[in-house]
């Protein structure tokens, strides 16, 4: 991107060319912030913005296009580029969003079956318990 920018006018500079490098850094900013980061619910957080960023990223790359600032054939290189980094991110958004339902479908079920166990349990001592109160009354 910062080679892309070099030819952008000097007027840019803090503004267009700005927010393209910006844009452009804070996708894998993002991703390695998540990355580094404890669960899959901070790390999903960190990729959405991940996925914002790639999202401005295109818009900005459309404007400059449309200023006349990227030639065609890089606006279409790159504009490719960042839609499918965030098509990866979506995916992998929503495998994180899957997993963490997955997972508490799970523990929902495994706290079931304890629960379940527990009453099997307390029903098996409650019958021990009436079966020798009843011996014992023979």
């Amino acid at each position: 991107m910062y080679l892309v920018t070099r030819a952008f006018p000097q007027e840019e500079l803090y503004g267009l060319t700005s927010q393209l490098r910006r844009a452009a850094s804070s996708v894998p900013a993002n991703i390695a912030e998540g990355c580094g980061r404890n669960g899959d619910a901070e790390l999903a957080r960190f990729l959405g913005i991940a996925l914002g960023s790639a999202n401005e990223l295109d818009y900005h790359l459309l404007l400059s296009r449309d200023l006349e600032y990227l030639p065609l054939s890089h606006y279409e290189r790159l504009t490719i580029e960042a839609q499918e980094v965030a098509k990866m991110l979506s995916a992998f958004i929503e495998r994180l969003r899957q997993s963490k339902t997955r997972k508490l479908i799970a523990d929902s079920y495994s706290r079931l079956n304890t629960a379940s166990e527990r009453s099997i349990a307390a029903m098996a001592r409650s019958y021990a318990i009436m079966s020798a109160i009843t011996t014992s009354m023979r």
